[in-house]
């Protein structure tokens, strides 16, 4: 092995699930070291750990990367194909990537990831949440439709860092049911059925059942 990749708790860590995802399509040779989150910041022993006190953090061939983005961005040196060749469709897509990491709020505070909860609608959407979510929608309807015809993934026919960094989102819009364009509902059906994707969920599911939180603890 060539490094090691900490994460959190797959079936909640939406952060891990990003830097995740750019490693395995970078196809990095990286061992995989999973702590149990505790929820509210609890977690002590990733503090030891990660630079930032925080997962995912990457360590490989000499390289430390912790931040989800930055990690997206290591494995685009190994992959340049995590980025759009195109110089202003790939500015497009650092926007964006970087919009997801700084914002969405709202979205992150009330709808958190939890990829065996069972799909159910909101009982209540605040204002700020209304304002978020179709924010979001606007986002990536504007990148699935950026070329005129929507793209099976944000910037084409294959991931990139743009869908790294929004797949979580994905998974929210999917077990929240929220009420987004319809180009954006078939990019999360398609997101969804990818096989990392299909990786990642299988994994959460044999995760140790003490390591599951109660909704006051996230």
């Amino acid at each position: 092995m060539a490094g090691t990749l900490l994460i959190g708790s797959r079936r909640y860590s939406s952060w891990s699930l990003r830097g995740w995802l750019a490693v395995k399509l970078a196809k990095l040779d990286v061992e995989e070291k999973v702590i149990a989150l505790k929820g509210g910041g609890k977690t002590t022993e990733i503090h030891a750990l990660s630079p930032n006190k925080l997962v995912p953090y990457l360590q490989h061939d000499g390289a430390n990367v912790w931040e989800s983005l930055a990690i997206c961005e290591y494995c685009a040196e190994y992959e340049p194909t995590l980025w759009p060749q195109d110089r202003v469709v790939r500015a497009h897509a650092r926007s964006i990537s970087a919009q997801m990491h700084a914002g969405f709020r709202p979205i992150r505070q009330n709808c958190p990831m939890d990829v065996e909860r069972v799909p159910a609608p909101l009982a209540e959407i605040s204002e700020d949440l209304a304002k978020d979510i179709v924010l979001l929608s606007e986002t990536l309807k504007g990148a699935l439709l950026r070329s005129g015809t929507a793209t099976p993934y944000l910037f084409g026919g294959s991931l990139t860092v743009a869908d790294c960094m929004y797949a979580p989102v994905a998974i929210r819009i999917h077990t929240y049911q929220l009420d987004v364009d319809p180009v954006v509902k078939t990019w999360v059906h398609t997101l969804l059925a990818h096989p990392l994707m299909q990786e990642w969920y299988a994994l959460a599911n044999v995760e140790p059942v003490e390591w599951r939180l109660s909704y006051e603890d996230k």
